[in-house]
C-alpha cells in the first residue's frame, strides 16, 4: 500500500441505534441490532475499509454498551479491519477493565484494537455507576493517567487519586499484542481536550456534527503546537474526525434515506439538551453541502466532501457515522460497500496525485 494511502483511513462508526422506525414506529430488539453489527463489521472488512468504531451508551436507543465485546465477535471473521469503541467513556468505567477488555480484543483480532477515550457527551453512565458530574474533568484526568500507566508497564504502580487506590506492584493481564495499545482521545471540539491530547503525543479524533468542519483548523494547531511544545513530532500526529452521512447511488437517494430517521433522532436529543429549534429539512439540506457537517450524497459527493476535509484540516482517518436513527438494514450494508469500494478508493487516487 503506498504511503499516501497508509496516511487517511476510511471507515464506520455507529452507536446501534435501536430507535423507533421513522416510518412504521416499530423498534428492533437490541439483541438484532447488535447481530446487524457484526455483519456490517465483516462487510466493512470485505470492501477494504480501515476502521470500525462502536460507541458506548447505557439508554434503550442504542445497543452498545459493551463496544469491545460486539467488536471481539467480529474479529474473528475479519481480517485486516481495526477494531474501535467510539467512545469509551472513561470517566466512568474501571481503567483496568478498560485495558483488560480492549487487550482480549487485541489478541483475538491480532493486534487491531484501539481504545477512543472521551469524557462522554451523553452522561447516562455516570449515575448508573454511582459517579458525580461535579467531578466530569477530574474524573478523566485521573483514569486516563492510569489507563496510560497500565499500557506502558506489565507491573503497575500508580500514586492513586481521589477517585481511585493507588496500585502498588500489580499486574494487568492480558497484555496487548501491539505495543502500545493505541489509545486515543475524543473531543467534541473542547480546547483544553486538544491541548491535553497534544501534550501526551496521542491521537485526537473529533466529533464535527454541525456547523462548518473548517472551523475545527484552529483546535487543529492548538492540538499541534501544544505537541511540538511537549517534544512530539507534529507531523507524526494522527487526526481523525467523525461525522454523520450517508452514501448511496445518488445523492438524492442518499438525502431522502437518511432525512427522517436523522430528523426523528435529532429531535430526540435536542429536546433532551434543551437546543430549542427543531431539526427541520433546510437545516438538513443545509449541513448537507459542501462546507457542511453532513456527509450525504452518492460516492463522488461524499468523497469530495472527505478531499476538502482533508485540505482544510489535515485529518488522517475519517469516521462516516451510519446511522443516526433506525433504517433498514440493506440501505445500511449498501452504504457501507459504496464507501469502501467507491468513496475510499476515490479518496486514496486523488491523494496519491496530489500529495505524491
Amino acid at each position: 500500500m503506498a504511503d499516501s494511502e497508509v496516511k487517511m483511513e476510511i471507515g464506520i462508526s455507529t452507536f446501534l441505534e435501536t430507535t423507533p422506525d421513522p416510518v412504521t414506529g416499530e423498534v428492533m430488539s437490541q439483541a438484532e441490532r447488535l447481530r446487524q453489527a457484526v455483519e456490517e463489521i465483516v462487510l466493512a472488512d470485505q470492501v477494504g475499509l480501515d476502521v470500525y468504531g462502536i460507541g458506548e451508551h447505557h439508554r434503550p436507543d442504542y445497543a452498545g454498551s459493551a463496544p469491545a465485546v460486539v467488536l471481539a465477535a467480529a474479529a474473528a471473521m475479519t481480517k485486516r479491519i481495526r477494531l474501535t469503541s467510539a467512545v469509551t467513556v472513561l470517566s466512568s468505567d474501571d481503567p483496568v477493565r478498560v485495558y483488560q477488555a480492549f487487550a482480549t480484543l487485541d489478541g483475538l483480532s491480532n493486534g487491531r484494537a484501539e481504545i477512543m477515550a472521551g469524557r462522554g457527551s451523553f452522561i447516562e453512565s455516570f449515575p448508573l455507576f454511582g459517579y458525580s458530574l461535579d467531578d466530569y474533568d477530574e474524573l478523566f484526568e485521573e483514569k486516563l493517567e492510569l489507563l496510560l500507566a497500565i499500557r506502558a508497564s506489565e507491573k503497575v504502580n500508580w500514586r492513586g487519586g481521589r477517585h481511585r487506590p493507588a496500585i502498588r506492584n500489580l499486574g494487568v493481564y492480558p497484555r496487548s499484542v501491539q505495543d502500545p495499545l493505541p489509545v486515543w482521545i475524543a473531543s467534541g471540539g473542547n480546547p483544553p481536550s486538544a491541548v491535553r491530547a497534544g501534550m501526551l503525543g496521542l491521537p485526537i479524533a473529533f466529533a464535527i456534527i454541525g456547523g462548518m468542519p473548517e472551523r475545527f483548523a484552529p483546535l487543529v494547531e492548538l492540538y499541534k503546537r501544544a505537541a511540538a511544545q511537549a517534544g512530539h513530532d507534529p507531523a507524526k500526529l494522527q487526526i481523525a474526525t467523525h461525522s454523520h452521512g450517508f452514501v448511496a447511488d445518488t445523492t438524492e437517494q442518499a438525502a431522502e434515506l437518511f432525512f427522517a430517521p436523522t430528523q426523528a433522532q435529532m429531535n430526540v436529543i435536542g429536546r433532551e439538551r434543551g437546543w430549542g429549534q427543531p431539526y427541520t429539512r433546510a437545516t438538513y439540506d443545509e449541513a448537507r453541502s459542501l462546507r457542511g457537517a453532513l456527509y450525504v450524497g452518492d460516492p463522488e459527493y461524499v468523497a469530495e466532501k472527505i478531499l476538502l476535509l482533508r485540505k482544510n484540516l489535515g485529518v488522517t482517518r475519517f469516521f462516516l457515522h451510519v446511522n443516526v436513527g433506525t433504517m433498514p438494514h440493506r440501505d445500511v450494508l449498501r452504504a457501507i460497500e459504496l464507501l469502501g469500494t467507491k468513496v475510499a478508493p476515490i479518496v486514496r487516487k486523488e491523494l496519491a496525485r496530489i500529495e505524491g
